[in-house]
């Protein structure tokens, strides 16, 4: 009869258990490429420049993204009626409209983008055996009988003769069955990780970089 604990015993828990934690790791660095990617791609481009050897070194430049707007220098100012009657009087105003200004704003673009950071927070790995061992004896018995009868009749006398064979048979089988069953889920958790102190401070540097410059009116 199979032994449960032995069947279990022959599983490599360590494979079934390492793998998926290793795949958990392979994902963490995966998604911590994406980000280097992201930031790379998006937020950056590249800039050519000569060395003194004569060859090019790659250099890293923000993209920024610019818009114009108008900015208010001076707010509008509603017309006064006056007052004749007062002391010293006091004479009417016209109404003053408002001053703008067009101004271009350049803003780096990783400033108002959300960077992913990905870390895998939790981690559960899920493994269901089911063995099922069943042993079974089964018998099977036949028996069989042949008959014949032969039978001579005249007068005043006769005779008869019977045939009679019979066979006997027994069959035994024995053995076991064993169902497995095996199931294994991983459950992961994702979570949106905090910023590293040092991206934390080049979009600070990138922050301070936030231009805005008035732009020349066109005649």
């Amino acid at each position: 009869m199979p032994n449960p604990g032995q069947e279990l015993s022959s599983i490599d828990f360590e494979s079934m258990i390492g793998g998926p934690l290793v795949a958990v790791i392979n994902a963490q660095a995966q998604a911590a490429m994406t980000t280097v990617n992201f930031i790379k791609e998006v937020g950056f481009k590249k800039k050519s420049t000569d060395d003194d050897a004569g060859g090019d070194t790659g250099t890293e430049d923000p993209i920024y993204v610019s818009f114009k707007y108008p900015k208010e220098l001076s707010a509008y100012q509603p017309a006064n009626p006056g007052d004749p009657s007062a002391t010293p009087p006091v004479p009417a105003t016209p109404a003053v409209p408002a001053v703008y200004e067009t101004h271009e704003l350049k803003v780096p673009i990783l400033t108002i983008l959300p960077i992913p950071f990905i870390r895998i927070d939790l981690t559960t790995i899920d493994f269901n055996a089911k063995i099922n061992s069943v042993e079974y004896r089964k018998t099977d018995t036949s028996l069989k009988v042949n008959a014949s009868l032969e039978a001579k009749a005249g007068w005043l006398w006769g005779s008869a003769k019977l045939k009679v064979s019979t066979s006997y048979q027994r069959t035994t089988t024995q053995g076991s069955s064993v169902n497995r069953t095996y199931s294994l889920a991983v459950h992961v958790k994702a979570v949106q990780d905090e910023m590293p102190a040092g991206m934390e401070r080049i979009l600070g540097i990138l922050e301070g970089a936030i231009t805005s410059t008035p732009t020349p009116v066109s005649p």
